[in-house]
This record gives structure tokens, C-alpha cells and sequence, in this order.
């Protein structure tokens, strides 16, 4: 018994994965959201919020299963791994990226700030999801739909847990890291070399997770040195 030519494990884990890719990284969307809407009227802030998601999300959907398809084509999968090695890094200690992002007083205002900040800063979710999701579109969209309401109503409640519980975000750049190492060992013109050394493909997976989480860890651990000493 399968799921879209998938074992229903290898399904579950692959859904698993881009909810936990689109959440971890729900960060920012809850920064931009709650930045932009925050000047609106109450009784029209959550329409705002609702109306600015749903615009984002289509967008990045349709920008997602582009990059899937484009994922088919030469030396694409392998750009787009050594990118998310980079993402997964950076996730780690990233700085607040949407400090300039500025409140609305409209609906329309707000909607289209949310769009098209999260347009610009949702590079990371696309590359991320669309290597987690290993060329099925539908899986995107799946994850898409079961992500989104928590998202809309508990992008903020995430935030705060992965600020209080520091190792959530350890947990989720781990598995972008991870997704990185197979979309490099994917990659169409070093697949079949990879079929045929499987030790060296586990190899560079767990290098890229593994060499990924300590340089996060370290660079971590020095600057909160550094702001010791300061």
C-alpha cells in the first residue's frame, strides 16, 4: 500500500517535514503580519491578517511548484541545496530580518505589505519545502493547507516557543539542513553515482547536517561569549 507512489512512511515523514519547515520558518510571516496589520481598526485586523496570509500563501505555492518543476532540470537541485545549507545556517542565528517593514492603515494597504514582504523574505520557505517535497507538487500543496491555519492563528505562539525553547529552532534547521544533503545528493547530474555509493551519499547528508548544526551551535556560543564580555 502506497500514497502517491510513496510507502505511507516515506509520505508521512516527507508531510512531516514541510509542515515542520513551514513552521519553524513562520517566524518571519508572524513579524510581517503583526507589523503590518497592527494599525488597522479591531474589527478589521483579522481580516487583514487572514486576507495578507491567504495572498502570501497562494503566491508562494504557485512559487514553490515552479521551483519544483525547475527542480528537474541540471545543476538546479544542486544550486538549490547548497542555498538551503546556507538557509539552514542562517535560520540558527539570523538577525530580525522585517524591522523596516512599515504599519498600514487600510486593508488594502496591509494585505499587499504582507504579500509582497513575504514574496521577497519567503525565498527560504520556497527553496525549503520544494526540496523537502522531492518533485511531488501535491505534497506542496497538501502541507500548504494543513500549515496555513496555524500560520494565521499560531505564527505568533510559535514564535514565542522557539524563542523560549532554543532547541525548536535546532530541531528545524536540522531538518532543512537535511533536506539540503538530499537535494545535493538528488541532483539529476550525480544521482546515479550516488545510487551506486550509497555510504557516500549518508556521508554527505550527515556532513551537511551534522557540519551545518555545529557551526550554528558555535557561532551561537561565541556571540553570547562576546556579549558577555561586553
Amino acid at each position: 500500500m502506497g500514497i502517491m507512489g510513496l510507502s505511507v512512511s516515506d509520505f508521512f515523514a516527507q508531510l512531516m517535514s514541510i509542515i515542520m519547515i513551514d513552521l519553524v520558518l513562520a517566524g518571519d510571516n508572524a513579524i510581517v503580519i503583526g507589523m503590518a496589520c497592527r494599525n488597522l481598526p479591531e474589527k478589521v485586523r483579522l481580516r487583514g491578517i487572514v486576507l495578507g496570509t491567504v495572498g502570501a500563501v497562494v503566491v508562494r505555492a504557485v512559487a514553490t511548484v515552479a521551483f519544483v518543476m525547475l527542480m528537474k532540470i541540471s545543476l538546479v537541485m544542486l544550486i538549490g541545496g547548497v542555498a538551503l545549507v546556507y538557509i539552514g545556517c542562517k535560520l540558527m542565528i539570523k538577525e530580525d530580518a522585517s524591522g523596516d517593514v512599515k504599519a498600514a492603515n487600510s486593508l488594502f494597504k496591509a494585505v499587499t505589505t504582507v504579500i509582497a514582504a513575504d514574496a521577497i523574505m519567503g525565498i527560504d520557505n520556497i527553496l525549503a519545502v520544494a526540496g523537502a517535497a522531492h518533485g511531488h507538487t501535491i505534497m506542496v500543496i497538501i502541507g500548504l493547507c494543513i500549515s496555513v491555519p496555524i500560520m494565521v492563528f499560531g505564527s505568533t505562539l510559535v514564535v514565542k516557543l522557539m524563542n523560549r525553547f532554543g532547541f525548536i529552532v535546532y530541531i528545524g534547521a536540522a531538518v532543512i539542513l537535511y533536506t539540503a544533503g538530499t537535494m545535493i545528493t538528488g541532483e539529476p547530474l550525480l544521482e546515479e553515482w550516488f545510487q551506486a555509493h550509497t555510504a557516500a551519499k549518508w556521508l554527505v547528508i550527515v556532513a551537511v547536517t551534522a557540519g551545518g548544526l555545529l557551526f550554528g551551535w558555535l557561532y551561537n556560543r561565541r556571540k553570547e561569549r562576546k556579549a558577555d564580555e561586553d
